[in-house]
């Protein structure tokens, strides 16, 4: 069992770590009065957490296994530091899924592919990537392949006029596949260390555009077989559970291999960050909470925790 003893030391205050606990503001308030009002893990204080986590978004399998835990917690200890608890087993299902992007050397380029539906920040994800790759050292190049919005090139256009990156586009409505080709190919002979193709947003329910994106993979993969090294899924924290439907078709049809959890600041749904890690075991790599480009960030679970439930006493 945890305890306070060997549980890891906590996170240091600091700007990042406020921006990640304001963001999660409203989704701690509801686990937080817990511990106020609550000393004792009875079952009506387990129903209490229950109804808490679901309403988080924690998710049903996450919240069976925390709650599971707790229950054999209180038949040994009924009086006992419940945020400890909770803590640890946060803790228990969300490590293995802490695994940051390694952009490795041996890839040129690096290829990350990056897909979702519309509307959950794709686009502007993509251009703080690059920014950060190219704070870390990275030659970064960018493909266009959303070509069905206009919108979407031009937006990658400013992002690459604003960072001195180049864009590899075709007009709208050209193939997405062929302009990720060219890209790689571009990326390639530059030598370039990574290359971020977009895709156009796409309901995860319409089988024909989750083919056309197998498309584009078996494309890629023509030019480099490895490629592309990096799935990376981005989702909005703020569509709770629909998130995990949407990263289970993406899976199915493209082969996941990192999520990207946008809008984390200002949801009452955080807790969709549990459910994910307990039923996909799929890397969260990224969690997005705020505009700028340092709001994006690496997930880290002990800054999550503690921005979730706070220190334990």
């Amino acid at each position: 069992m945890f305890n306070a003893k060997n549980s890891p030391a906590p996170v240091k205050e600091g700007g990042l770590l406020a921006r990640l606990k304001a963001g999660l503001a409203r989704t701690r308030v509801g686990l937080t009065t817990i511990f106020a009002s609550q000393t004792t893990l009875d079952e009506a204080t387990l129903e209490t957490i229950e109804t808490a986590l679901l309403q988080a978004d924690a998710g049903i399998d996450a919240t069976e296994q925390i709650l599971s835990h707790l229950r054999d917690t209180a038949k040994r200890q009924p009086s006992t530091d419940i945020r400890t608890i909770l803590q640890a087993e946060m803790r228990r299902i969300l490590t293995p899924v802490s695994q940051p992007l390694q952009i490795r050397a041996d890839a040129k380029p690096f290829t990350i592919l990056m897909v979702g539906v519309n509307g959950v920040g794709k686009t502007t994800t993509i251009g703080k990537l690059a920014k950060q790759f190219q704070q870390a050292g990275h030659q970064v190049m960018l493909a266009a392949g959303d070509t069905f919005r206009a919108a979407a090139v031009e937006q990658l256009q400013v992002w690459g006029e604003r960072n001195d990156v180049t864009v590899i586009a075709q007009p709208t409505g050209s193939d997405s596949a062929a302009v990720i080709f060219d890209a790689m190919q571009a990326a390639r002979a530059r030598q370039i260390d990574v290359l971020l193709a977009d895709t156009a947003g796409r309901l995860h329910t319409k089988s024909n555009l989750m083919e056309e994106l197998k498309k584009i993979k078996r494309s890629m993969a023509r030019l480099d077989p490895a490629a592309p090294q990096e799935v990376l899924l981005v989702l909005d924290a703020g569509t709770g559970q629909n998130a995990l439907q949407q990263a289970e078709q993406f899976h199915a049809a493209v082969g996941v291999t990192g999520i990207v959890l946008t809008k984390l600041d200002g949801t009452a749904k955080g807790g969709i960050v549990l459910a994910i890690a307990q039923k996909l075991r799929i890397p969260i790599r990224y969690i997005g909470v705020g505009e700028g480009v340092d709001d994006l960030r690496p997930f880290v679970v002990e800054e999550y925790i503690q921005a979730l439930l706070g220190e334990s006493s």
